[in-house]
């Protein structure tokens, strides 16, 4: 199969459901008497772009890192492609852990290694092949994110934050996994370099098949990028579903998030913007978030 034949799970008619590929159940996670999650329960389909957004401090990343196994959590369970990280062998762990790529906020490169050297840090950890191929698949992925071939040979410190971005997604993407997790990956970005960035994810996941979670503020990603969106408060998940699902609910901080003065308006089925303050979200084309 070639990746002209692979569409993305959104847009595929064949009447049957998604997989859900991360199931999270009646989960809970405290720190000391703290309690930051509290019987939150959420899936993750195939082949879809899931946005997850909160207010900040709600545990958006914290549930991120008990996914990955990098936090503990106190009750519940957390199943990756059918099986619970928690309770599963070392095997069965490592098998997991290379289906998965992530990209951190900060892009969090190694700063005493080159684009290429970041680039195979997953590969030296996780696969036996010479370092001529090594370097071959690492170029292959500093092409597959759109930077150019001397990006190879530079350090983080010298590349501006858009290529630090393409580069830590490149890592992401070293071991070809089925999903990757992004945190955060427009912040920091002006508006043309997020909207750039948004269609590198949205062709990365039609061409290759990807599932992609995103942890994210940013409402253009939202509206343009995601199939559905996941929103954190109250220590669990309000609302789940498309962009429709968001404008609907009656849930006060969703109803502000989504209709507040920031947001974008919603396009109609004629190409012609809805007025923001009937729809509550703005126009793509007005200003910045």
């Amino acid at each position: 199969m070639q990746p002209s034949d692979i569409k993305p799970a959104s847009n595929r008619n064949d009447g049957a459901e998604p997989e859900v590929i991360i199931t999270c159940r009646d989960v809970t996670v405290r720190f000391g008497s703290k309690t930051i999650l509290e019987g939150l329960s959420m899936d993750v389909r195939r082949g879809e772009i899931l946005g997850f957004v909160g207010a900040s401090g709600t545990g958006k990343s914290v549930l991120l890192r008990t996914i990955l196994g990098l936090n503990a959590k106190q009750k519940g369970t957390i199943e990756i492609f059918g099986t619970d990280y928690e309770r599963a062998s070392d095997a069965e762990r490592l098998a997991v852990e290379q289906r998965w790529g992530v990209l951190f906020q900060q892009g969090a490169l190694f700063s005493s290694l080159t684009v290429l050297e970041n680039i195979q840090v997953p590969m030296r950890e996780y696969l036996d092949i010479s370092p001529k191929l090594m370097e071959e698949l690492a170029r292959l992925k500093i092409d597959l994110v759109g930077l150019a071939a001397d990006a190879a040979g530079k350090f983080p410190s010298e590349l501006s934050g858009g290529m630090i971005k393409r580069a830590a997604l490149a890592r992401a993407l070293s071991l070809d996994p089925d999903i990757v997790f992004l945190d955060e990956p427009t912040s920091g970005l002006d508006p043309i370099g997020a909207a750039e960035f948004d269609e590198l994810i949205m062709t990365l996941r039609d061409t290759l098949g990807l599932t992609v979670y995103m942890v994210t503020h940013d409402l253009d990603s939202l509206f343009h990028a995601c199939d559905r969106i996941a929103v954190l408060g109250k220590k669990r998940v309000l609302v789940e579903g498309d962009l429709a699902t968001m404008l609907a609910s009656d849930d006060p901080w969703v109803r502000s998030y989504f209709h507040g003065k920031r947001a974008r308006s919603v396009v109609t089925e004629e190409n012609q913007p809805v007025d923001g303050d009937k729809t509550g979200i703005a126009s793509p084309t007005d200003g910045n978030v």
